[in-house]
């Protein structure tokens, strides 16, 4: 009995199917996607949320050159929050105070809030999260009176 010899280049009916359906199938979903209309929404852009009025006075993330880790990054943001909070309540103003502050106050400020003499972790981010968070609401309910 002879078998008959397969060879590499030819395709069985069921491959030549399957590849055809490989090719066919992405084109077919591309012709049936909607195209967004010109002033109209699409998805994803509907899905986008607006910013908030507040974040315009939000401190925001410090450059990545201010301090090698963000560990201290983080503390910094934490201690430029502080400052700014320290002195809205100082000044008794309601008015957003992030534009009079530098990254360099918070590095100037740091032996106030050093907990350690480690470089790597001089202060416990944590806690100055926290400290944050409690002077931005006394800010916050000074304001709401």
């Amino acid at each position: 009995m002879r078998r008959p010899k397969l060879t590499p280049s030819r395709f069985t009916l069921m491959e030549a199917g399957l590849l055809s359906l490989s090719f066919a199938l992405p084109v077919g979903l591309l012709l049936l996607a909607p195209t967004p209309v010109a002033g109209r929404e699409t998805h994803f852009s509907s899905m986008a949320i607006a910013r908030d009025g507040a974040d315009e006075c939000r401190v925001p993330k410090p450059p990545a050159d201010l301090a090698e880790t963000a560990y201290l990054r983080n503390g910094y943001r934490a201690i430029l929050r502080i400052l700014i909070a320290e002195e809205a309540l100082a000044s008794e103003t309601c008015t957003c105070l992030l534009d009079q502050f530098t990254w360099d106050q918070a590095l100037d400020a740091l032996p106030r809030f050093q907990t350690s003499d480690n470089a790597r972790l001089p202060f416990n981010v944590l806690e100055l999260y926290a400290q944050a968070d409690a002077l931005e609401a006394e800010v916050v309910a000074g304001c709401a009176k």
